[in-house]
């Protein structure tokens, strides 16, 4: 069964290409939108390559990067709406997700720390 931190981080990760996309053919902004693309996708493909962890400190340190890739995409988000390159709806938007993400995220890495 796939978990929903996976399958949301796909998510994200499909939103955040297709943010790449508008922001440099309709906004032709080519450097900031690379950053998102990078650390936008980092997020899943952490969590993903966390599935097969050789140990527990390899699995809490993977998300603990997965964290901090979804910490700078929602930097980039800010950057980007702040400058008027997102609109506030659709900055609104992923930046929600994004937290989400996070907030699964230090969930994820207290629970495999055994923090409560």
């Amino acid at each position: 069964m796939e978990s929903p931190l996976k399958n949301k981080s796909y998510v994200f990760a499909i939103r955040i290409v297709k943010l790449m996309q508008y922001l440099q053919n309709d906004k032709k902004e080519f450097v900031l939108s690379k950053q998102i693309l990078r650390s936008g996708t980092a997020v899943g493909a952490l969590i993903h390559e966390a599935e097969f962890a050789q140990s527990k400190p390899d699995f809490t340190h993977k998300m603990n990067i997965a964290l901090k890739e979804a910490n700078e995409t929602e930097y980039w988000l800010n950057i980007l709406k702040d400058t008027d390159y997102l609109e506030q709806t659709l900055f609104e938007s992923l930046c929600s997700d994004c937290k989400e993400l996070i907030a699964m995220l230090v969930s994820s890495v207290k629970t495999s720390k055994g923090i409560k």
